[in-house]
């Protein structure tokens, strides 16, 4: 430990430095698992999806489909396939636009990210999408998923050469770096996109809807999303700024927002680039990931509940401590909640599956509210930050109070976890 270090910001730069990276290697390597583990249904899904399209496109053949199994006319696809191509090449191009090269090498790397942005997306989306369908959004490997991508497109954009002397300077090797999150965030929204729209189709399967009706809202939905989260984003940046990046240098570092995924990003494709990448943590993290799977795959041929899912360990390695240890908190007030319940539906001789089941749900709709007021408050705290230019334009009392603010906060944080709690168990 560094002389006049705190043992807290030790901690925090090793895992900083090292065990993130460990975290990075075990997601890597769960991500490729989870794909190999859906490659054969996915292929079956997406041939069987392709079939129906072809069959409701032909005019007259094999009759005339259900109203639940009717998608959008596979010309309409093809369409905003394309339009979408070219508006995923507009973008890169206006990306690239700054970067000090001639015309043929820009377009090489744009023609190259779309091209990667676009395969890669496909079985992206596919994998996910399935999994998110299968099983839900929480169990898709979007963590993974990104961390590989960008791996591939850093190592992709060095396989082209040295584009002009591009990467042979500190602006150029920034530029390179930048293009390979670009790129990975254009993968990453694909992913999260199949997610959330592969779990809306389902849903709607099972009461009944009409699944061409639900993609147009879901288009409509990418669209209205495009517009509006990027401001918010901007507005945060400009608030609270991001760890690593901030606007201004008069801002305090400790206030950023953490984006650890983000930052896990960019320190894999800066690594890559400046040939500095903690290899030996990412192969740690791969051999740690193969004994993961290993174990969970005898846990779950001897059957019962026990599992260890290998996502999840990973993703608890490379999160920030202040972020999983909530996390921990709400996994250990759920799993006692449901202890409790069920205790006293045996005394009171109660069906326990239902009343389990219906204090699960009061408890997910608590939490979500939580996650949603959360949100919602610091959007509101960015914008009053960000219009009156001050780091804490609400401060009541001075800088001196942060060490008794953080005891209140904690004190408050109990007090929610108790109101939670009193909250789950009162209901009927």
């Amino acid at each position: 430990m560094p002389a006049g270090a705190t043992l807290q910001s030790f901690g925090t730069s090793v895992w900083s430095s090292q065990a993130r990276f460990i975290g990075a290697g075990t997601i890597g390597i769960a991500a490729i698992w989870t794909l190999a583990t859906l490659f054969k249904p996915m292929v079956e899904g997406v041939r069987a999806s392709m079939g129906a399209i072809r069959g409701q496109g032909g005019a007259g053949e094999g009759g005339e489909l259900p109203r639940t199994q009717r998608d959008m006319p596979v010309i309409w696809i093809g369409l905003l396939m394309v339009v979408l191509l070219a508006v995923l090449a507009a973008t890169f191009g206006h990306f690239m636009a700054p970067a000090p090269l001639d015309r043929a090498a820009t377009w090489k790397l744009v023609g190259c990210a779309v091209l990667f942005a676009f395969v890669f997306g496909f079985l992206v989306a596919a994998a996910c999408g399935y999994m998110a369908g299968l099983v839900g959004s929480s169990a898709s490997p979007i963590s993974g998923i990104g961390i590989i991508a960008v791996i591939l497109v850093s190592l992709l954009i060095l396989g082209l050469g040295t584009l002009d002397g591009l990467l042979d300077t500190p602006e150029g090797g920034k530029f390179a770096i930048a293009l390979a999150i670009f790129t990975t965030s254009a993968v990453v929204a694909v992913a999260s996109i199949s997610n959330d729209n592969l779990q809306d189709l389902k849903t709607g399967w099972l009461v009944g809807a009409t699944p061409w009706r639900q993609q147009v809202a879901l288009l409509i939905g990418c669209a209205v999303g495009a517009a509006v989260i990027p401001p918010v984003l901007d507005l945060l940046y400009h608030a609270y700024g991001f760890a690593g990046a901030l606007p201004r240098a008069d801002m305090d570092p400790n206030h950023a927002l953490a984006a650890p995924q983000a930052t896990l990003m960019t320190a894999i494709a800066t690594g890559i680039f400046t040939h500095q990448l903690n290899w030996t943590m990412i192969l740690i993290g791969i051999a740690l990931g193969v004994v993961l799977i290993a174990i969970d795959e005898m846990l779950r041929r001897r059957g019962g509940v026990a599992r260890l899912p290998v996502l999840a360990v990973g993703i608890g390695i490379y999160l920030p401590p202040t972020i999983s240890s909530a996390l921990v908190v709400g996994a250990i007030l759920s799993w006692a909640l449901l202890r409790v319940e069920r205790r006293r539906a045996e005394a009171r001789g109660d069906d326990v599956k239902t009343v389990l089941d219906h204090a699960e749900r009061r408890g997910t709709l608590l939490a979500s509210g939580l996650i949603v007021g959360e949100s919602l408050i610091g959007v509101a705290l960015a914008a009053v930050i960000g219009l009156s230019g001050k780091e804490a334009p609400l401060a009541l009392v001075g800088e001196g109070f942060a060490g008794t603010a953080q005891w209140l906060g904690l004190a408050a944080f109990v007090l929610v976890c108790v109101g939670f709690w009193r909250r789950v168990l009162a209901a009927r």
